[in-house]
């Protein structure tokens, strides 16, 4: 979803790539982030909650008329059907991220 958002294009891929790994472990209720996962990343929790919040901003608010195929090829079982998960409300993604 951020390939087709200008203002993703500034941050680190290896940061949204955390960022993303992050909203997605909460999303599931994985757990959090991990001393492992911080040593191995480089990013502390807290240098990812601003990220964070604005992936799941971006999944909750995102146009649907327009820029239709990654939605379509991420709705198909082969992907598991990740377009298709539900975002996490912001007032919820707020607490958990305040427990990591």
């Amino acid at each position: 979803m951020t390939l087709q958002e200008y203002d993703y294009a500034r941050e680190s891929p290896s940061k949204l790539a955390a960022s993303c790994l992050l909203l997605a472990l909460t999303m599931k209720n994985l757990g959090g982030w991990t001393a492992t996962l911080e040593y191995y990343s480089g990013y502390r929790s807290q240098d990812l909650h601003p990220l964070v919040k604005r992936l799941n901003f971006l999944l909750t608010y995102q146009p649907h008329d327009k820029l239709k195929a990654v939605r379509t090829k991420y709705s198909h079982r082969v992907f598991f059907e990740v377009a298709k998960v539900t975002p996490m409300d912001m007032l919820k993604l707020e607490e958990q991220l305040k427990s990591c």
